[in-house]
């Protein structure tokens, strides 16, 4: 194996590969990054890891003079390659070592046993494409709400509910529910698929794949594929390529969730909501509300109680609708308040014992927002 590359492109390959590398591999050889040096007509250099649940896959275009595989510690590959000089990379495989020079930079690396590195799985049949900041900026959205109990599998997920030319994603951690609706180019216009994705997988796939104008969506829908989801986009210098194997387990029906009409809807700008949720949740305890009250033209924030320190603050709201008081762990509220691409948000009731759905004020043209937060109540200190 022998090959010619530029640094700058062989950096961000890299380091895309490797991003995705377990800290503590089950078996030596998953913590390899495998270099595959080929036929530039067959895709010149390709650069992947997988540890059996996610697969990362990066092609890019090299001057390769021999054919030929290694495998070297993927985590230490990427390291040097980000510091190397602003020089043509050239890599070269001799006996169990790698070498590799730029410029005056010189490395030997060992290898791994390459006949030791499970097979990669194949990308699932392509379902659509979707733009790729839209994508990233609806999926970060959308995980804001997952939850992070390992204890809890399927909460960890997001369920990506495909359905004609509308994608949504759903995700919550049993106090919160984010739910958020994006357009998209199916393959198939009549398609109804659904999927349970690890959110932070998607997380960092989504945002990892922006280079490019589109996403494609691979998701198999009967025989072979089935259980994996893949994702692909274009980088500077080659393609990207992911897949991930797909959560187990019922997602909970939680569109229901979401109340066909409501008693008090509340809107009130959003920079100042924050600033003043920051301000007054100082002097919350731990795993205590931070108490809101609605009334006309006015939304009074309180927090603490009894002989400890106490905060409040007005700001400016309007009301339409029964005055109503209620309380929200802060950081979940402020979660979900930052990820509302509004400047005036919408905070909606039934009663003060039930979730409350926030979403961005529907614009001028009576356009709805799409992306929703369902935010649990919490119980209020007397």
């Amino acid at each position: 194996m022998k090959f010619s590359v530029d640094r700058d492109v062989l950096a961000d390959a890299v380091a895309w590969a490797a991003r995705s590398l377990p800290v503590r591999p089950s078996a030596p050889v998953l913590a390899g990054l495998l270099i595959d040096a080929s036929d530039p007509s067959e895709g010149g250099l390709v650069l992947s890891t997988f540890d059996y649940e996610t697969s990362a896959r990066a092609t890019v275009t090299a001057q390769v003079a021999d054919e030929g595989r290694a495998l070297v510690s993927g985590r230490l590959l990427a390291d040097i390659c980000r510091s190397l000089p602003s020089k043509p990379v050239e890599m070269t495989l001799d006996g169990s070592r790698v070498s590799l020079t730029c410029g005056a930079a010189r490395f030997s690396l060992q290898t791994m046993p390459v006949e030791d590195y499970p097979t990669l799985p194949q990308m699932p049949a392509a379902t659509g494409t979707v733009g790729s900041d839209q994508f990233a900026h609806a999926v970060a959205q959308a995980v804001t709400a997952a939850g992070r109990d390992d204890m809890l599998p399927v909460l960890t997920g997001v369920r990506i509910e495909i359905d004609g030319s509308t994608i949504s994603l759903l995700a919550t951690d049993r106090f919160r529910l984010s739910h958020r609706e994006l357009a998209w180019s199916p393959h198939t216009p009549d398609e109804t698929l659904a999927a349970l994705v690890p959110a932070k997988v998607l997380g960092d796939t989504a945002k990892s794949l922006t280079a490019g104008s589109e996403v494609t969506i691979a998701l198999a829908h009967g025989g072979s594929g089935e259980g994996i989801i893949g994702f692909e986009g274009q980088a500077p210098g080659g393609v990207r390529r992911t897949t991930t194997r797909l959560l187990d387990g019922e997602f909970p029906k939680v569109r229901s969730l979401f109340p066909p009409e409501h008693l008090t809807i509340a809107k009130v700008d959003k920079a100042a909501l924050i600033e003043s949720v920051k301000r007054v949740s100082l002097v919350a305890e731990r795993n205590t509300a931070v108490q809101l009250a609605f009334t006309e033209g006015v939304l009074t924030l309180d927090a603490g109680s009894g002989d400890e320190a106490q905060a409040s603050e007005a700001i400016e709201a309007e009301v339409n609708g029964e005055s109503i008081t209620t309380g929200f762990n802060p950081q979940f509220l402020l979660d979900g308040l930052t990820a509302i691409d509004e400047a005036v948000v919408e905070l909606a009731f039934t009663q003060a014992s039930k979730p409350v759905v926030i979403s961005g004020a529907a614009g001028e043209a009576g356009s709805a927002p799409g992306f929703r937060y369902l935010l649990m109540p919490r119980r209020l200190l007397s």
